[in-house]
């Protein structure tokens, strides 16, 4: 069992107040308001719809009340085990665990049901169509099923937008066009980059520009690169 952790000093925080919500208002409300005797919830959706946000916008929701989390996901050591004392039990990226993660992830929600503990899970894929053990796959599905959907361009844009704000980086729509054309388009990913581009344009002391964009960009495609071939860039 590990702590969720809360985000700390220029990291973005996971929180509900820092998700932008768009179609995905009633899946953020019913988190909102989740309460201590709470039916299972279940969030689904592609890479970068915001589940891992909302879980841990969750967790933080509930350690900021006094509550302790057991956050769990999938390529965790094992065993995993509920404490009753628990104010939530969490598992992540359901559709990639093992045989033993899926067993132990059963026993979890068994036990959290038993206990009166909140349980919440995500994965890309509905319960339905999950690769997993049928009792466990039937259990994910018995309560509160929420389909995320991933942010349009505008929408895209103003988080981006809020993050290099909140960071002090003017970034304009030709450096913003350039990201979205040019870099995986699922939110987590730009997030990084866009991470990345503030440590970069700090260490060249250089304003974020495109030409800096493609600097970064080119350099990191060169590491990416000797780093395949086991020698140094």
């Amino acid at each position: 069992m590990r702590q969720l952790p809360l985000a700390l000093g220029p990291a973005p925080d996971c929180t509900f107040d820092s998700f932008l919500p768009g179609a995905n208002a009633a899946a953020v409300q019913h988190l909102r308001t989740l309460g201590a005797s709470a039916a299972p919830v279940y969030l689904w959706g592609p890479s970068g719809s915001g589940k891992t946000h909302l879980l841990r916008a969750l967790a933080a929701r509930v350690q900021a009340g006094g509550g302790v989390v057991g956050s769990f996901e999938a390529g965790m050591p094992l065993p995993w085990a509920l404490d009753a004392s628990w104010s939530l039990a969490i598992v992540d990226r359901c559709e990639e665990l093992s045989e033993e993660a899926q067993r132990a992830s059963f026993a979890l929600f068994e036990d959290a049901a038993a206990e009166g503990v909140p349980f919440a899970a995500a994965g890309r894929l509905p319960p339905v169509d999950l690769p997993l053990r049928d009792d466990l796959r039937t259990r994910l599905g018995w309560g509160h099923v929420f389909a995320l959907c991933s942010l349009t361009e505008p929408e895209t844009r103003a988080a981006l937008r809020r993050e290099a704000d909140r960071r002090g980086i003017f970034l304009g729509d030709e450096v913003m066009s350039h990201l979205l054309t040019h870099c995986p388009r699922d939110l987590a990913s730009l997030m990084q980059v866009i991470v990345r581009l503030d440590e970069f344009s700090m260490s060249k002391s250089r304003h974020v520009t495109v030409p800096l964009l493609r600097q970064m960009l080119a350099e990191e495609n060169v590491g990416e690169a000797a780093a395949r071939e086991g020698r140094e860039p």
